[in-house]
């Protein structure tokens, strides 16, 4: 069996249009009846729920930003009572107030069903032991794959992230087929195993990665691939829209997004105008089926591409490109517009790389200047000739971005390691 849900996944794009303008006039007007905060947003932008006629009527509707989130943190946006809430998440609050998600139990339901869509199209089966090291709490990532992977059947290891070389063990004992993390720390796990005398490739059962919650450069994922001999599949969500299960990433390597319940759209991320299909702006969603939080045209800030063209997996479901990065994300560098994911690309293409890098910024006066510190593997430090190791990098880098950027070769193991979402920029 192919597909999870072949009638969904395949659908013909009119219909799929068809029942996201049903969903979509549903919620519009659940929520404009329900919350005082929607209410008086669409009042104050001269919006009726019976305004929106067409797909391409939610344009009149305001957007959501986290921003606005946090103000009304934390349940100011529930469209149901609090009691019928079942279950409750948030974001880090690293940049202020968290963002949180609040669930029904029909909303876990949805939540389970996507992911479950999700992993199936990653190759997941019933027979799998998936050992999910993403961190427990109210982080969204651990719980979406839990509730996606025993939907299908299959076993989960609730290890959750840290104590690595109990997860070495744990993976080696129970014979892991499946591991789900962020694609940094399973480059850290790889080290450890190493560390401890195992060969990734050879003396574990892993055949497939599910990697999530951080940007990763085409080649990160090469990297991860070659050291663990695996197949390495990535998951984009977010906590505002429902946590990981937005977009599912068939056997061909793209993402498709599960439109039937997220409605996507793409914007020029400075003027909010809306782009047309094949044009790469900034993502904004609407929920089309989340009773607790319904997020109506939630600016994301996460730059990628949007197509809708059949895929060569038989998935008829629109795709998005791989995130470049957040737009908040971006830095210019001597008047060049540079995301942290171009760099990551351009120094794994280097042999003797290791996954472990910082970019360092530092801001003199007006001026923003960026270096790379990199640490090579153990092979090709002991080689020496690490000048030649930087010269290479720099040149892969100009390549890329036609900017030259410094790079400091340092010591293996002196950048610190991350278990969950790795810091890549700091500033100094």
């Amino acid at each position: 069996m192919k597909f999870w849900d072949e009638k969904i996944e395949t659908m013909p794009l009119k219909d799929l249009k068809e029942l996201q303008l049903k969903r979509l006039k549903k919620v519009i007007k659940m929520a404009y009846e329900r919350n005082k905060i929607y209410h008086k947003k669409f009042d104050e932008a001269g919006i009726k729920p019976d305004d929106i006629k067409s797909l391409d009527d939610l344009n009149k509707i305001p957007f959501l930003t986290k921003d606005e989130l946090r103000t009304y943190y934390p349940f100011g946006l529930l469209c149901v009572e609090l009691e019928d809430c079942v279950e409750v998440h948030a974001s880090s609050g690293t940049t202020g107030k968290p963002v949180v998600a609040v669930y029904t139990r029909n909303d876990l339901e949805v939540w389970a069903e996507v992911m479950a869509r999700s992993l199936w199209a990653n190759g997941l089966r019933k027979s799998d032991i998936m050992q999910n090291a993403y961190g427990y709490g109210l982080f969204t990532g651990a719980h979406g794959f839990e509730k996606g992977a025993q939907k299908i059947g299959a076993m989960v290891v609730p290890t959750s992230s840290g104590n690595t070389k109990r997860q070495i063990n744990i993976m080696k004992d129970f014979g892991t087929t499946a591991l789900a993390c962020t694609p940094s720390y399973s480059l850290y796990m790889a080290e450890v195993a190493e560390q401890m005398g195992y060969s990734p490739k050879d003396d574990f059962k892993l055949r497939i990665g599910l990697f999530g919650a951080e940007a990763w450069s085409d080649e990160m994922r090469k990297k991860i691939e070659e050291i663990w001999g695996i197949v390495a599949h990535e998951h984009y969500g977010l906590t505002e829209i429902i946590g990981p299960g937005v977009v599912t990433e068939c056997e061909e390597k793209k993402l498709h997004i599960n439109a039937d319940h997220f409605l996507a759209e793409i914007i020029d991320p400075k003027t909010g105008e809306r782009l047309e299909p094949g044009e790469e702006g900034e993502l904004v969603f609407t929920t089309l089926t989340k009773e607790a939080f319904p997020a109506i045209r939630f600016r994301t800030r996460d730059i990628a591409g949007y197509i809708e063209e059949p895929c060569e997996c038989g998935r008829t479901l629109p795709i998005q490109t791989r995130i470049k990065g957040r737009s908040d994300d971006m830095m210019k560098v001597k008047g060049v517009i540079v995301f942290p994911s171009q760099i990551e690309e351009a120094m794994m293409k280097v042999e003797g790389v290791s996954g472990n890098y910082q970019l360092v910024k530092k801001k003199e006066k007006e001026i923003t200047t960026l270096q790379v510190r990199v640490e090579p593997t153990e092979e090709r430090y002991k080689e020496g000739n690490l000048d030649e190791l930087a010269k290479k990098i720099e040149e892969e880098i100009y390549t890329i971005l036609n900017l030259r950027i410094p790079v400091e070769i340092v010591k293996p193991n002196t950048l610190p390691r991350s278990e969950g979402k790795a810091k890549r920029v700091v500033e100094e």
